[in-house]
């Protein structure tokens, strides 16, 4: 990539208002103007299959914000994660309901993101597109390496927030029917 600059704009000495030519690849990045660098973000923003394969291998450890509780077993919040744990994945409910609940699938809730003492290798997320923004803060704070919107579930503003702070997205996607079919 190649980009213009104006020597009188970086303020060398003797500087004429001529431009010359760089190759913005072979120069150091806080020698570019922020509004020249190629933008980097939108890589993890993850839709191909392979990416997908990839993000499943490395993960090990599903924080499940929005999860349902037994009683509610033919809800999709709660039989991807009981797959998912069958499968092997270790799985941390984060409910947004249910306050009296301490276990959902044999495991310790959580109420919020950050309060998980462990690393979070991914967030499953649950919860209605208008109402993930409300959460946009949580799992930043919390730094997954990356969050998973189930299918019917996408907020771009949110994405591009995550994928901003190098957290890899996926949006509008089912993760047991992209495990069944990709594998592991």
């Amino acid at each position: 990539m190649k980009a213009a600059l104006s020597l009188q704009a970086w303020g060398f000495f003797g500087a004429t208002r001529d431009t010359f030519l760089i190759d913005v690849h072979r120069v150091h990045p806080r020698l570019i103007p922020h509004t020249l660098r190629p933008v980097t973000w939108s890589k993890n923003i993850i839709t191909g299959a392979e990416q997908i394969r990839e993000l499943l291998a490395a993960t090990t450890t599903i924080a499940v914000l929005g999860i349902k509780i037994e009683a509610q077993a033919s809800q999709p919040a709660f039989y991807v994660p009981r797959y998912l744990k069958s499968v092997g994945f270790q799985i941390i409910p984060v409910p947004v309901y249910y306050p009296q609940v301490t276990h959902i699938l044999g495991q310790k809730v959580y109420r919020k993101l950050i309060e998980i003492p462990i690393e979070v290798d991914l967030v499953n997320v649950f919860r209605r597109s208008q109402d993930v923004s409300a959460h946009l803060d949580d799992i930043l704070a919390k730094k997954p390496k990356a969050v998973w919107l189930q299918s019917g579930i996408r907020d771009d503003s949110v994405a591009e927030a995550l994928a901003k702070a190098d957290i890899k997205v996926i949006q509008d996607r089912c993760l047991m029917v992209d495990h069944r079919y990709l594998g592991r």
